[in-house]
C-alpha cells in the first residue's frame, strides 16, 4: 500500500512534443503539446479533430545553469514584448527559442506549456520556486488580478535590474582585495618552495653566519618545502568547508552576517546595500497593490541578511497589529534617522512607494561612491603589504651578499 501510494503521489516526466496534422476542415495545423509519452499526444490531437499527425519530440540540448542575470534579462524582455502588443504565449516562444542558454530556454517553454495547459502565469511561475521567488510570483500574480500584467512586468525587470547591480558593486568591491591576496599567496609560495632553497644552497657553501632575518625566512622555507601538500590541503579544505558551512547552517548564517555589518570598511558598504534592496523590494511591492503586511513578508528575505530579515518579521508583526510602518521601524532600531524620517512623511502623504524609491535611489548612489572610494583606498593599501611581504623576503635573502660585498671591499 505504502508504494501504490508513493507511485500515485510521484510526478510523472513530462516532455514537448511538436505535431503538425489536418484539422476538419482540412488544413494544416501545427503546434505543441507537453505529455508524458506519444500516445498520450496522439489521443489529445484525435480528440480535438487533428488527422494525420506527425509527431516529433523536441529535445534541448544540455548545458549551461540558470543564473539571475538570465531571469533578469527574460523580465527585461517579456516586458517589452507585452508592451508592444505582442501575446504572452509568443512572448514565451521568442524569447525560449532565441535564447543562447539551452537551460533557460528549457526553462522558459516548459513555463510555456502549462499556460498552455490552463495554468496562469504566476501559478506557472510558482513551480521553479529556484528561479523565482515568492516576491517574482505575487508581483506576477498581483499584475494578473489588476489586468496590468505589461506594466508589473515592467516595473519587476527594472527592480531585478537595480538589485543585480547592486550585487555586482558589492562583488566589485570584494573581489578585486581577494583576488590581490591570493595572489599575493601564490607569490609567497613560489618563493618559498623554488627560489629561496636555491639561496639556501649558496648560503650553505659560505660558510659564515647569516643575518636573522635570513635564518627566519629560510626557516619558513624549510617549513613550506616539507608540509606545502598540507598547507594547500589545509587552506582549500577549511576554505571549502567553511563555504559548504555557511550555506547550509542557519547558525553560521547568522554569525557571519552580523560579522560583516561590523566590518570596519566593508561593513558600512553592506549595510548600505542591504537598506538599498530593502527599500527598492517595499516600494516596488507596495507600488503594485500588494498591501503593506504581505510586503514586508517579501521583503524579509530579499534583504540577503538574517539580521534584516529577523527585524523585518519583528516590523511585520507589530504593523500586523495597527503600528505605523515608521514606528515599527524606529523600534527595530536597524535603519538610520534618515530613513525613519522618510518613510514617516510617505506614510503622512500617502506616497509611501515614491518614498521608499527616493530612498533606494540614494543608498543606491551611496554604494556606487563607496565602491569608487573603497577601489582608490585599497590600491595603495594592497601596494603596501605587498611590496613589504615580497621586498622583505628579498631583503632578507640578499642581507648576506650585501655583508659579503662589505667584507670584501674592506
Amino acid at each position: 500500500m505504502a508504494s501504490l501510494a508513493k507511485t500515485k503521489t510521484s510526478a510523472v516526466k513530462e516532455s514537448t512534443f511538436q505535431w503538425e496534422g489536418r484539422n476538419k476542415d482540412g488544413k494544416i495545423v501545427r503546434g505543441e503539446l507537453r505529455a508524458a509519452t506519444e500516445t498520450v499526444v496522439q489521443n489529445t490531437l484525435r480528440r480535438q479533430g487533428i488527422t494525420n499527425a506527425k509527431i516529433k519530440k523536441l529535445r534541448f540540448k544540455s548545458g549551461g545553469s540558470v543564473s539571475d542575470k538570465d531571469i533578469t534579462l527574460f523580465t527585461r524582455q517579456l516586458a517589452t514584448m507585452m508592451k508592444s502588443g505582442v501575446p504572452l504565449l509568443q512572448s514565451f516562444d521568442i524569447v525560449g527559442r532565441g535564447h543562447s542558454n539551452p537551460a533557460v530556454g528549457k526553462l522558459l517553454l516548459d513555463i510555456k506549456s502549462d499556460v498552455e495547459t490552463g495554468s496562469s502565469l504566476s501559478q506557472a511561475f510558482r513551480k521553479y520556486p529556484l528561479y523565482f521567488d515568492a516576491l517574482f510570483c505575487n508581483l506576477i500574480s498581483a499584475g494578473e488580478q489588476a489586468g496590468i500584467l505589461d506594466s508589473l512586468l515592467d516595473r519587476l525587470a527594472t527592480y531585478k535590474e537595480k538589485i543585480l547591480a547592486i550585487k555586482s558593486k558589492i562583488k566589485k568591491a570584494l573581489f578585486y582585495p581577494i583576488a590581490i591576496i591570493i595572489v599575493a599567496f601564490v607569490i609567497t609560495a613560489v618563493i618559498m618552495i623554488f627560489v629561496i632553497p636555491a639561496f639556501k644552497e649558496l648560503f650553505t657553501s659560505f660558510g659564515a653566519d647569516l643575518p636573522l632575518p635570513t635564518l627566519v625566512v629560510m626557516t619558513i622555507s624549510d617549513f613550506f618545502v616539507a608540509w606545502w601538500w598540507a598547507i594547500f590541503g589545509a587552506i582549500g579544505g577549511g576554505i571549502y568547508a567553511f563555504l559548504q558551512s555557511w550555506r547550509r547552517s542557519e547558525k553560521i548564517q547568522m554569525i557571519m552576517d552580523r560579522l560583516l555589518l561590523r566590518l570596519p570598511i566593508f561593513g558600512e558598504l553592506v549595510r548600505k546595500s542591504i537598506i538599498a534592496r530593502w527599500t527598492r523590494t517595499l516600494s516596488t511591492m507596495f507600488a503594485a497593490g500588494v498591501p503593506l503586511v504581505e510586503s514586508l513578508e517579501s521583503v524579509g528575505g530579499a534583504a540577503g541578511n538574517h539580521v534584516y530579515r529577523q527585524a523585518t518579521r519583528q516590523i511585520q508583526g507589530e504593523v500586523s497589529t495597527g503600528t505605523s510602518l515608521t514606528v515599527a521601524m524606529q523600534n527595530a532600531n536597524i535603519f538610520p534617522n534618515m530613513v525613519t524620517q522618510m518613510v514617516a512623511i510617505g506614510e503622512e502623504s500617502g506616497a509611501l512607494d515614491s518614498m521608499l524609491s527616493k530612498v533606494a535611489d540614494f543608498f543606491e548612489q551611496e554604494v556606487d561612491d563607496s565602491v569608487e572610494a573603497l577601489s582608490s583606498l585599497m590600491e595603495p593599501i594592497i601596494m603596501v603589504v605587498l611590496g613589504t611581504l615580497i621586498g622583505g623576503m628579498v631583503v632578507a635573502m640578499y642581507l648576506p651578499i650585501f655583508k659579503m660585498g662589505a667584507v670584501v671591499g674592506g
